[in-house]
């Protein structure tokens, strides 16, 4: 945002009355404090995490101001706008620059800020130079480049959830696709990290353009990008326009969520710092596709077909994810894949429509608190074991780690669907939504998700165990650097924010569910929570079938990892299975096939064409007439005998054919 519409912004703020005036503060304490860090250069080195952390924190206050003063007020009353200024202005085209607070955008605010200001706190001990973990009065420029780049990361994602218009909305998300790319090749000096951005960055392009055509589709048919007229005029579409938004939006939510066929980038973003990969899989980026389906809802509700393939990517996501989970060393894309395959959920989920959409986000709330628990957790492992990610390389940390070990556990737990504890609450929820499905998707649905589910419980567990139990296989090794290893337990600014993620665990799904409290909160957005009948599978049946299932995954994990010695060195050769997912299902070798290589034969066609057609044209043309006029310019001699013989010469041409014409007529 620029100076003078910054300034436009305030001035037009007073008009607002009460906590909702200051709103704009949301979004402007982290764009603020980006800016400050990024033009501050070297000055900020010794302060610029501590403001990013505080402009965070600040924008969670206010947040949680909002959310109080919403909730005293009658359910049809908590959806207010904000408008800021008049924005784009072209023709018929009139965008403000304007916020929506409601329960849906506030209940993101919460999530984005709240689990955000943790990460923030722990990124202060995490990204320290080595040796001075507590954060304090240190010069490190990455550091502040990271915070820099953290802020824009939140301040994209608050524009995302709270603008009023789809046009706010996809400066959002353009914003939170530059600040992913800064993000995960933050580590400049890798090739492989700057692979990884660029691999994220141009998927989402792909993705990004199926939800700009879906906006332009909905300003030409309806004339208007504002959420409310859009919806209010949904009715005018025709079957075939409606379906074709909703496949493009859905386009856009695969792209920005990680689910299939867009899934590939999402584990290579494990390249960045560990706290980027805890904000990116757990509370911002890859959650804005679960947002834009549940932000759009008047619209799928309209169009069945259009539901329909959102449950359908969210089955073949959850399965994806869970199978390749199962296959990898390393414990940061063990957990990537399974936040691919815990995003699935919430796509199922909100794809059920008016039964599903505030189950699907509800598993999006519980999943930011155990999800960023794990990734901080892994990232405690790590710090402590000079940044090896090999789980092979682990073992018996938990003696060393006690508060790693139990913050982790509770995350664990929560994820697998332990009874009584967040993910219980709302992961078996879907899958018993999607079991009632009537006739065969409820079956498909509920069986693909209750096999994830036991999937889940085995690749979790197998990590837990490489990881905490058993022998300490890095006792006789040395890590990338040559220097042994010598696990210890984190600095408090870091194990903070990980007992506090680990509370919401094990707590936060049953506050959201006690007396539907979700559900009526988010009622004047996403519509009353209705209940799906015509199941084949009884709902009691589908809930103990996915405790079994999951009890399943642990103990056979248990029997193959707890129970046997692991091995330092990944064993090969190993089945056809385990190579595939070890190679991600060839996603990568399909997309290769598919867009990547047809793409570049297309551009050298295009390119060939280009050299030999166009340009070939155009330079034959200039070749032809400047050979012609080579040829002309040596009839120019000068010499004077020359003009009188060809002044002569046509002379006699005339009046040879004046003869014959004449002649020629009288004959």
């Amino acid at each position: 945002m620029s100076a003078s519409l910054l300034a436009t912004a305030v001035e037009q703020i007073p008009a607002a009355t009460g906590v909702g005036a200051k709103a704009w503060l949301l979004v402007a304490l982290p764009a603020l404090s980006s800016a400050v860090l990024f033009l501050a250069g070297r000055r900020a080195n010794t302060w610029g995490h501590l403001l990013g952390c505080a402009s965070v924190v600040g924008a969670f206050a206010v947040g949680v101001a909002l959310f109080a003063q919403a909730l005293s007020a009658a359910p049809d009353q908590r959806t207010t706008e904000l408008p800021l200024f008049s924005w784009i202005s072209v023709g018929a085209l009139h965008v403000d620059f304007a916020l929506r607070l409601d329960p849906l955008s506030l209940a993101f605010v919460l999530l984005i800020t709240g689990v955000g200001s943790l990460i923030h706190i722990y990124s202060i001990g995490y990204m320290a130079p080595h040796g001075q973990a507590s954060g304090a009065g240190h010069s490190d420029p990455s550091r502040r480049r990271f915070f820099a780049q953290l802020n824009l990361f939140v301040t994209a994602m608050l524009l995302l959830v709270l603008g009023n218009n789809f046009v706010l909305l996809y400066l959002g998300w353009e914003g939170v696709g530059l600040a992913s790319y800064l993000l995960i090749g933050f580590y400049q000096d890798r090739p492989s990290a700057a692979t990884a951005a660029k691999k994220a960055f141009l998927m989402n392009r792909v993705g990004d353009v199926g939800l700009a055509l879906a906006i332009f589709l909905l300003w030409t048919h309806l004339g208007t990008v504002q959420y409310s007229q859009v919806f209010a005029r949904v009715g005018q579409l025709t079957p075939g326009v409606l379906f074709a938004v909703c496949a493009l939006m859905l386009l856009g939510a695969c792209g920005k969520s990680g689910q299939f066929p867009l899934q590939a980038w999402l584990p290579d973003a494990m390249e960045g710092p560990t706290p980027v990969s805890a904000l990116i899989h757990a509370a911002t980026m890859v959650t804005a596709g679960v947002y834009l389906v549940a932000r759009c809802n008047p619209i799928y509700d309209a169009s069945a077909n259009g539901r329909l393939i959102v449950t359908l990517v969210g089955v073949i996501t959850l399965l994806i994810g869970a199978i390749i989970g199962c296959a990898y060393d390393d414990i940061k894309k063990v957990l990537a894949y399974s936040t691919v395959s815990q995003i699935g959920y919430m796509m199922l989920g909100v794809g059920l429509g008016p039964a599903g959409y505030a189950l699907g986000l509800m598993h999006l709330y519980t999943h930011g608190f155990f999800k960023a628990g794990l990734f901080l957790g892994a990232g405690s492992v790590m710090h402590g074991m000079n940044d090896d990610v090999d789980m092979r390389h682990y073992g018996g940390l938990r003696a060393y780690m006690p508060i790693t070990f139990y913050t982790f556990l509770a995350g664990y737990l929560a994820l697998i669907g332990f009874p009584f504890l967040s993910g219980y609450y709302s992961k078996d929820v879907i899958i018993e939504a999607a079991a009632a499905q009537p006739g065969w998707r409820g079956l498909v649905m509920g069986g693909a998700a209750m096999l994830a589910a036991g999937l889940t419980a085995f690749y979790m567990t197998r990590l837990v165990l490489m990881t905490f139990f058993g022998e300490k296989r890095w006792q006789n090794l040395r890590g990338v650097d040559g220097k042994e290893y010598h696990p210890h337990e984190s600095p408090a600014v870091m194990t903070v924010p990980m007992i506090i993620l680990a509370v919401g665990s094990v707590g936060a799904g049953f506050l959201l569910q006690l007396n539907h409290a979700l559900a009526s909160w988010l009622t004047p957005t996403v519509g009353e929570l209705r209940e799906s009948e015509g199941g084949l599978i009884p709902p009691s049946l589908v809930g103990v079938g996915t405790l079994l299932l999951s009890a399943a995954g642990v103990l056979i994990a248990y029997l193959l990892i707890g129970r046997r010695p692991t091995p330092v060195v990944r064993p090969e050769p190993v089945s056809w299975p385990v190579r595939a997912a070890r190679r991600d299902l060839y996603a990568n070798a399909i997309n290769e096939a598919l867009i990547a290589r047809p793409g570049i034969w297309l551009c050298r066609a295009l390119v060939y064409l280009d050299n030999k057609g166009v340009d070939g044209l155009v330079n034959g043309t200039a070749a032809l007439l400047g050979g012609g006029s080579g040829q002309l310019r040596r009839l120019q001699t000068g010499f004077v005998r020359s003009y009188a013989l060809g002044m002569l010469g046509g002379g006699v041409l005339i009046i040879a054919a004046l003869l014959i014409l004449r002649f020629g007529i009288q004959s």
